[in-house]
C-alpha cells in the first residue's frame, strides 16, 4: 500500500480551510517522522500501523484543531511503542507538541490493580490532563473514535470491555466539552458491542420506516422553505433521523417499543441570525400545531456545554408528530464542535472568547490552578472534585459497572438503578468500603456495594432524600401493593391531627371523604386515606377539596392555608393564627405581608395587593415566607384569553397539567362570539410553578392573554413591586 496517499487527503483538508503552507509543512513532517517510527508494524486488523495515527488526525482535521494538536496526532504512539526519546520530539517539533504527546502517552501507559481502580484513575487522569491543556482530550477522543471504529478486530471480551468503557467515561466526556458528532458515533459504536440485537434491531427498524418518514419530513420542509423565503430568511433546512443510541435510550427509559416514538427524525433549520432563529419558529407555530410542553429554549438558555437551539415539537404533514430544530450557524458549529470550535475563536481573537461561552468552560482554568497548588494527584482529586461531571455522578459497582446518576443521588438510588428488586431489599450500604447512611450523597468514583435482606422492605422515608423519579415510583408502587391497612391508619391519623378529630369525624359521618376520593380518581374514602399514608398525595389537596363547614365554631375556615401553632410556613407569624388572603392569593416566593385582624388573626396578602391601600400602616407586619412549604399547596385563579376555537380548553388543560399543576375547576365563557375566555382554579406550590404555567398557556397558538384574575399580575407586565423599599418607606408612603 503505497503510503503518500494517507497524508494527500488531509492536506487537502487544510489547504481548504485555509492552513498556511508553514503550517501544512510542520505537520507533514510529524506524518513522515511517524511514518519510518511504525515501520514494519501492524495492527490486529493486518493494516500498518501508521493507518491508526493518519485516521487520527483525520478526525481532528474534522474537528479544526490547530497544528500542533495536529502533529500530536500523527507522533501519540511513537513514546510509547517505539525508543524515540523526548528530547528528540521537543527538538524537531517544539516543547508544546511534546507536553500533549506525553499528556496522552500517560493515559495509554496506566497500570490497575483492578477493574474499578482503572476506570476511576483513568477518570482522574484525563482530569488532570484536560486541566493543562484541553487538546490532550482531543488527541484521547479522537484515538478512541478510531480504536472503536475497528474493534471488531478485537476479542469478543475485549470489545465489551472497551466499549463499556467508552460509554462510561468517553462520550460523557464528550458531551460535556460539547463536540455532538464525537459523542454521538462514541454512543453508536459502544451500543453495538454491548447491545448487539438492540442495535441492529433498531438500525433495521430505522432503514424500514425510512420511505416514509423522508416522505412526511420532505412535506414539512418544503412548507417551511416556502414561508422562510416568503420572509426574506436564507436558510438550510434538513431532516435526519435520531442516532441509535439516543433511540435506545429513549426506548429504555420510557419502557415503550420503536414505533411509539414519534421523534425519530427531527428537522433542523439553520439561518444566519438568533433573530431569524425566533422569526423561523413563529412561521413553524403559526403553519403547524405545536406540542404542548416540548419547547425549550437553549438559546435564552444554553445548556452547560454551550449547545444553543430552539427545540419546538409540532404536529407535522399527515398528522405525524416531528422535532424541529433552529439555529444560526455559528451555534451549528458549536453543537458539532463544542470546546474545539470554542478554542479556534480565543484564537482568532474572536470577541466570542471574551463573552458567556468563555464563563462556561471557567471550570477548566480551577482545575488548572489547583493542579499547580496541590503536591500530589489524590490531593488534587479530592480539591476539584471531578468537576468535569458536576452535573452528573458516576458510582461503581465492586464489580466494576459503573451508573450515572443526577448529582445529589444517594444509595438508595443507586441500588434501585441496578434493579427493583435490589432497591426493595436494601437495608444498608458500603461507600468505599465503609458504613454510610443510606441518605449520604455519592460522588463521582464512589464505589457502592448494596447491603440486602431476603425479604422486601423499603421505608416511606427514604421518599424525603432519593432524587432520581425511578427509585420515588417503584418506592410508591411497592407501598401501594403492601401494608394497607397500615397506610389507612396512617393517613387518618395524618388527617385526624390536621383537622382534629372532632372535625374529622363530622365529615367521616357524613361521607364527604367518599365524595373527596372520588373527585381525586379513587374508589373509596379507604384508598384516600391509604395514598396519604404512602405519600401518593398530600394533605392540603385534600384539605383544599373538603366542603367548608357553615358554622365557623365547628370547624376553622379551610383555604388549603389555615395555620394553628407551631407551623412554620412564614417566618413572622410564630406561634399565630393566619390565614391566606383570597383577594390576591399569594403564592411562595412572591413578597408578602401581613395584615392584624380583629377577628380572624393576620391575614396574608401579596405586597403589590390593592386592598392594602385601605389598610392602616399600625396594622401591617414584616413577614416572608420560610422556604419549608414542601408538598403544601396553594390556590389561585387565573384568565385566559383565546380566539373561539373548538378544542382549546384541552391544550389549556393540558398545559397546566404538563406542568404538573391540578386544576380545581375550569369555566368558560364567550365575548362577543369572537373572543373566548377560560378561567381556571389551580394548586400551586411556588410562583416559579405559576410563571411556568402561564408561559407553557402563552406559547399555545390562538391564546391572547394570560393573567391571574383580582391582581394586575400578567406575563406582559411585571407585578406591581415595593421598588425594593422597606415596610417602613412604604408606610410613609402611606401617611403622606
Amino acid at each position: 500500500m503505497s503510503e503518500k496517499p494517507l497524508f494527500e487527503d488531509i492536506k487537502k483538508e487544510l489547504l481548504a480551510q485555509q492552513r498556511s503552507d508553514e503550517e501544512i509543512k510542520e505537520i507533514e513532517k510529524a506524518y513522515l517522522f511517524a511514518k519510518k517510527l511504525h515501520e514494519g508494524q501492524y495492527r490486529i486488523s493486518e493494516e500498518p500501523y501508521i493507518i491508526h495515527p493518519v485516521e487520527v488526525a483525520k478526525i481532528l482535521v474534522g474537528l479544526k484543531v490547530d497544528s500542533h494538536t495536529l502533529e500530536a496526532a500523527f507522533l501519540h504512539d511513537v513514546l510509547e511503542d517505539t525508543d524515540t526519546k523526548p528530547e528528540e520530539i521537543e527538538e524537531l517539533f517544539g516543547k508544546d507538541v511534546l507536553t500533549l504527546v506525553q499528556g496522552v502517552t500517560k493515559l495509554g501507559k496506566l497500570q490497575f490493580k483492578s477493574k474499578e481502580e482503572r476506570q476511576a484513575e483513568n477518570f482522574r487522569r484525563l482530569f488532570i490532563a484536560m486541566a493543562s491543556d484541553v487538546r490532550i482530550i482531543f488527541l484521547k477522543l479522537a484515538d478512541r473514535l478510531h480504536n472503536m471504529r475497528t474493534l471488531n478486530f478485537m476479542a469478543a471480551n475485549k470489545q465489551q470491555k472497551i466499549a463499556r468503557e467508552t460509554l462510561d467515561i468517553f462520550a460523557p466526556l464528550a458531551n460535556r466539552l460539547g463536540i455532538g458528532r464525537v459523542k454521538a458515533e462514541l454512543e453508536d459504536l459502544s451500543l453495538r458491542y454491548l447491545e448487539p440485537d438492540k442495535y441492529f434491531e433498531i438500525a433495521q427498524l430505522v432503514a424500514q420506516t425510512k420511505a416514509e418518514r423522508e416522505a412526511t419530513v420532505k412535506l414539512l420542509i418544503d412548507k417551511i422553505s416556502q414561508d422562510v423565503k416568503k420572509s426574506g430568511i436564507n436558510a438550510q433546512i434538513t431532516g435526519r433521523a435520531k442516532h441509535y443510541y439516543s433511540i435506545y435510550s429513549k426506548m429504555k427509559r420510557l419502557n415503550i417499543a420503536f414505533h411509539d416514538l414519534y421523534d425519530i427524525t427531527a428537522v433542523r433549520v439553520i439561518v444566519d441570525s438568533e433573530k431569524e432563529c425566533y422569526e423561523v419558529l413563529g412561521l413553524i407555530h403559526s403553519q403547524f400545531k405545536p406540542i404542548p410542553g416540548r419547547f425549550k429554549d437553549y438559546i435564552a438558555m444554553p445548556k452547560g456545554n454551550m449547545y444553543q437551539s430552539l427545540h419546538t415539537s409540532v404536529i407535522g404533514p399527515r398528522s405525524k408528530p416531528l422535532e424541529v430544530q433552529i439555529r444560526t450557524w455559528q451555534m451549528h458549529e458549536v453543537a458539532e464542535y463544542g470546546v474545539a470550535a470554542h478554542w479556534r475563536y480565543k484564537e482568532k481573537g474572536s470577541e466570542k472568547a471574551n463573552n458567556a461561552s468563555d464563563v462556561q468552560f471557567s471550570w477548566m482554568r480551577k482545575m488548572a490552578e489547583y493542579n499547580k497548588e496541590m503536591t500530589s494527584a489524590e490531593d488534587y482529586v479530592n480539591s476539584v472534585k471531578l468537576d468535569l461531571f458536576s452535573d452528573q455522578v458516576f458510582a461503581f459497582t465492586p464489580n466494576g459497572d459503573v451508573f450515572d446518576l443526577p448529582v445529589n443521588a444517594t444509595p438508595v438510588d443507586f441500588a434501585y438503578r441496578i434493579h427493583s428488586e435490589v432497591g426493595n431489599k436494601t437495608v444498608g450500604a458500603l461507600i468505599n468500603g465503609r458504613i454510610a447512611q443510606l441518605d449520604t450523597k455519592l460522588h463521582n468514583g464512589d464505589i457502592v456495594e448494596i447491603l440486602t435482606s431476603k425479604t422486601p422492605a423499603p421505608r416511606l422515608d427514604w421518599l424525603n432524600f432519593v432524587v432520581t423519579k425511578q427509585a420515588a415510583s417503584k418506592i410508591k408502587q411497592w407501598f401501594k401493593k403492601n401494608n394497607r391497612e397500615e397506610h389507612i391508619e396512617v393517613g387518618k391519623s395524618n388527617l385526624e391531627h390536621e383537622l382534629t378529630k372532632s372535625v374529622f369525624d363530622e365529615y367521616f359521618k357524613s361521607g364527604e371523604f367518599d365524595k373527596i376520593a372520588k373527585q381525586m380518581n379513587y374508589v373509596s374514602a379507604e384508598d384516600l386515606f391509604a395514598a396519604l399514608g404512602y405519600g401518593e398525595t398530600t394533605l392540603n389537596k385534600v384539605i383544599n377539596k373538603l366542603k367548608k363547614p357553615e358554622t365557623p365554631a365547628k370547624s376553622p375556615e379551610f383555604h388549603g392555608t389555615s395555620k394553628r401553632k407551631g407551623e412554620k410556613d412564614i417566618i413572622g407569624l410564630e406561634g399565630l393564627m393566619y390565614s391566606i388572603a383570597k383577594c390576591c392569593s399569594p403564592i411562595p416566593g412572591e413578597p408578602i405581608v401581613g395584615v392584624v385582624t380583629r377577628a380572624k388573626g393576620v391575614t396574608v396578602h401579596r405586597i403589590d395587593c390593592q386592598t392594602l391601600d385601605h389598610i392602616e400602616p399600625e396594622r401591617l407586619m414584616d413577614i416572608k415566607w420560610s422556604g419549608d412549604n414542601v408538598n403544601k399547596t396553594y390556590n389561585t385563579t387565573i384568565r385566559v384569553e383565546t380566539s373561539e376555537k373548538m378544542g382549546l380548553l384541552k391544550d389549556v388543560i393540558a398545559a397546566v397539567s404538563d406542568n404538573n399543576t391540578n386544576i380545581n375547576y375550569a369555566n368558560v365563557k364567550s365575548k362577543n362570539g369572537k373572543l373566548g375566555i377560560i378561567e381556571l382554579g389551580i394548586e400551586l406550590d411556588n410562583i416559579d410553578t405559576l410563571k411556568k404555567v402561564i408561559l407553557s398557556i402563552q406559547a399555545i397558538p390562538d391564546v391572547y392573554s394570560v393573567k391571574r384574575i383580582q391582581t394586575s399580575y400578567t406575563t406582559q407586565s411585571s407585578p406591581r413591586k415595593n421598588n425594593g423599599k422597606t415596610k417602613s418607606q412604604k408606610t410613609q408612603k402611606k401617611k403622606s
